[in-house]
């Protein structure tokens, strides 16, 4: 088993987690994609890393903001 190979089954694996999560959990993935968006702006955003570490300390602590609330 070559490395493609193991790339193409490791995409099948998760692509089908993600679809057993959508299905299970509809607006989760949509959730994730937004907490990994404001992870990623505090990542390249200003200020120092205890700066950064705290606000992405306080995103995770508040993940899915009011959506996940409401589920």
């Amino acid at each position: 088993m070559g490395l493609d190979d193991i790339v193409k089954k490791a995409k099948e694996v998760v692509g089908d987690a993600v679809d057993t999560v959508k299905e299970k959990a509809p607006g989760i993935v949509d959730n994730i994609k937004e907490d990994v968006g404001e992870l990623k702006d505090i990542a390249t955003g200003e200020g120092s890393i205890s700066d950064k570490a705290k606000a992405a300390l306080d995103a995770v602590k508040d993940h899915g903001g009011d959506d996940a609330a409401k589920q």
